[in-house]
């Protein structure tokens, strides 16, 4: 019996060692590796060989910010269809809509596209055999270099959006939304929403013009976590933009000509503008807050408030922002707002807030919805439960439960490589550190009641706060001599205009 407690013993010790050994192994694959491609282009990679996959993502700097005023949803529409068909190149002939969706079927490519105001972000997943690597590899190439932008589908496209944004102007949380942002944003890209007037502006010409001024590698960051070794991520994006060299280049030129640095559009036929192409953005502008009501015949009102708060360039209040907003009413079922307007007074099944840093100063937002009837009273005691938690903070209680619900949760936000991949693909567009992820835990474990409290009463201004109720019957905001705290300095909203 003892021979035989030994041997287990032996054989513990060994498997122990065994896993410590592969979790060294795997924290070795999760380091991340930087590196810069031929055309400047900065690379974010991770190996990961738990599954023989590439996630591959490449972040360009092209979002609907860069729409030129009067053409707002422009970027959004380029992205859409410089996936569709792609010209020659090379060798390679050129395949319409129907031949290049086969052509990435046969490879079993998987394809995503999206675009928010900062970003455009092409995603690419497939498998990591060499047999498909290097031929998904060239047909990647190929839509980057040579899209179609063909008429007939384009004309299809704006045709299907026109109808997807009638069908929104309909909807009372679209018009909140887009409300909110039109008011928190006055006077910035970021408070400009499409329009049927701007979609229907939109010619087949101007997706082409925006796509060589904005996709440039200049622009670019790519992000990749696969089961490649480093020297197999250097070739395969060798062979993603190597061939491009010359197309890339001939945009740059073009783009490096004289435009006008004026964000506008001058009519030219009718239904038809012709861009201006911004060379800079304008500061977000710290304004007043102010009340919206818009009648709608909806069942519910939708309440929506919000305003300018931080960049993500801001690291010292990130953190701090995180758990202060965790508390306020991101944490769910725990949150205050939660407590006071559905636990206490049942006026919501749900009620939230939530806060978007930008490349500039993004927002901060309350949102939810309550009967139509009850739509003052709710409103009434979320700004009330706001302005208590700026003046007086968290509770010890509360701040460390919500570091220690956040801290545990911090696994769940990187367990599939797709979710690495956009932890990546964020840290590498906005410029974070390199160790972001690695001192995430422990960042949020040093936050302290007192930087809480700070960043709140920095920060959070109720006299910038603005309100949108979408529902029937709405009534004018009454005076509310306490809704403003005491006067202190606004933030620095960013460092000024950004530069194309």
């Amino acid at each position: 019996m003892k021979q035989f407690r030994v041997l287990v013993s032996k054989w513990s010790a060994m498997a122990l060692a065994c896993l410590v050994l592969g979790q060294a192994a795997q924290a070795e694959q999760q380091r991340i590796q930087q590196f810069t491609t031929a055309q400047g282009i900065p690379v974010w990679f991770v190996q990961a060989n738990n599954i023989p996959m590439v996630d591959l993502a490449i972040d360009i700097d092209a979002g609907s910010r860069w729409d030129p005023q009067g053409l707002e949803g422009l970027s959004s529409l380029t992205t859409d269809i410089a996936s569709r068909a792609v010209t020659e190149i090379g060798d390679r002939p050129a395949l319409n809509e129907e031949a290049l969706g086969k052509a990435m079927a046969r490879l079993a490519i998987q394809r995503s596209e999206s675009t928010t105001s900062d970003r455009v972000t092409l995603k690419f997943r497939f498998l990591s055999d060499p047999s498909v690597v290097a031929p998904a590899s060239l047909l990647i190439a190929q839509q980057l270099a040579r899209p179609a932008f063909e008429t007939s589908t384009f004309e299809r496209e704006r045709d299907r959006s026109l109808a997807a944004l009638k069908d929104q102007l309909t909807q009372p949380q679209s018009l909140a939304t887009r409300a909110l942002w039109h008011s928190i944003y006055r006077g910035h890209p970021y408070g400009r929403n499409p329009t049927i007037a701007s979609l229907r502006g939109i010619q087949a010409q101007a997706l082409r013009g925006f796509y060589e001024r904005f996709w440039l590698p200049s622009r670019m960051t790519v992000s990749m976590v696969g089961d490649l070794s480093l020297d197999q991520a250097r070739s395969l994006l060798d062979q993603i933009f190597n061939p491009l060299a010359a197309s890339l280049a001939q945009r740059e030129n073009a783009a490096s000509g004289s435009v006008s640095a004026s964000p506008t559009v001058k009519a030219s036929t009718r239904n038809r503008v012709e861009p201006r192409w911004p060379r800079a953005l304008p500061a977000v502008p710290w304004t007043e807050g102010r009340r919206l009501n818009i009648n709608h015949p909806a069942s519910q009102a939708h309440i929506w408030l919000g305003l300018p708060l931080m960049a993500r360039g801001e690291h010292a209040d990130y953190f701090p922002m995180l758990v202060a907003n965790h508390i306020l009413g991101g944490g769910g079922f725990t949150s205050r707002l939660t407590h006071e307007v559905r636990e206490k007074r049942g006026l919501s099944y749900s009620v939230f807030s939530a806060f978007q840093p930008q490349a500039q100063t993004g927002p901060f937002f309350i949102g939810l919805q309550t009967s139509r009837d009850n739509a003052e009273q709710a409103l009434v005691i979320v700004r009330q439960t706001l302005m208590e938690f700026i003046e007086n903070g968290p509770t010890r209680e509360e701040l460390e439960a919500a570091k220690k619900n956040l801290a545990g949760g911090f696994a769940l936000r990187l367990d599939t490589n797709r979710k690495l991949l956009d932890n990546l693909s964020q840290m590498a567009f906005y410029k974070l550190s390199p160790d972001y992820l690695d001192n995430w835990t422990k960042s949020i474990q040093s936050v302290t009641s007192a930087q809480v409290r700070d960043v709140l009463h920095r920060r959070l201004r109720m006299d910038r706060l603005n309100t949108v109720v979408v529902a029937g019957g709405a009534q004018p905001e009454a005076a509310d001599a306490s809704a403003a705290t005491a006067e202190t300095a606004p933030p620095a909203a960013d460092n000024g205009t950004v530069q194309q």
